[in-house]
């Protein structure tokens, strides 16, 4: 386990003061807005279709593009939010949390997208929040019986549980700020120059949205399309 980690899990019974805005119904947001756009940034289908396009309708080039579009974005965000001392990590652990949950979640979203998901599906948000998580985490959860099954399973399962709503989105909140916390305070207390900190959060971010990445294109198989009813 790493430094980070090691900080985080020791810092996560006091989450709720560091990042009191990072609730269940906060991860929910947060979702909606990664699907549905928020500022400069487009929906997740919206952004996917431009990509199908752009790649000339290969999927597996599309997803690819996304992939290592929202890992760069990772890094940006992870970079301005990184940036000083102490004195504004109770601002900025926030800040980090919102920005890497919702350009994860997009990322996700839009991979789904083009696999033939549908977005709207309460099974398949449930199933975007999973993948977040990252595999380890998965199957741990799965081990102790906190989750039915894999992402897969949840955004193909036979019908929506609201009940399991409330849990990975428990589970996700928990995580992020466990993961934020903990580089922050090591980026923060390891480096005595400010801007350090920045290139140490971007790498970590860049590199956590990256492995997000290669599991939901592991994770998820194409879905084929439904025949429209006449």
């Amino acid at each position: 386990m790493g430094l980070s980690s090691r900080v985080g899990k020791a810092i996560a019974p006091h989450a709720g003061a560091l990042a009191p805005g990072a609730t269940s119904a906060f991860i929910h947001d947060v979702l909606d807005r990664a699907v549905n756009g928020v500022g400069p940034l487009p929906g997740a289908a919206r952004a996917a279709d431009k990509l199908l396009v752009e790649h000339h309708g290969d999927v597996d080039a599309a997803v690819s593009a996304i992939v290592e579009r929202h890992v760069r974005y990772a890094g940006a965000q992870g970079f301005l939010t990184n940036l000083g001392g102490l004195v504004t990590l109770a601002a900025t652990i926030p800040a980090n949390i919102a920005g890497l949950a919702i350009l994860q979640c997009r990322m996700v979203a839009a991979v789904l997208h083009l696999r033939g998901y549908d977005l709207h599906d309460p099974r398949v948000h449930n199933a975007i929040l999973a993948t977040v998580l990252g595999e380890e985490a998965v199957l741990k959860l799965i081990k102790k019986r906190e989750l039915p099954g894999t992402p897969m399973a949840l955004a193909t399962a036979p019908a929506h549980d609201p009940d399991l709503d409330k849990v990975v989105a428990a589970q996700v909140t928990a995580a992020l700020v466990t993961r934020v916390a903990g580089k922050k305070v090591v980026t923060t207390v390891g480096k005595r120059v400010p801007i350090m900190g920045g290139v140490i959060g971007a790498g970590t971010d860049a590199w956590a949205t990256y492995q997000v990445g290669r599991y939901v294109r592991r994770e998820f198989l194409v879905r084929p399309k439904r025949q429209a009813s006449t």
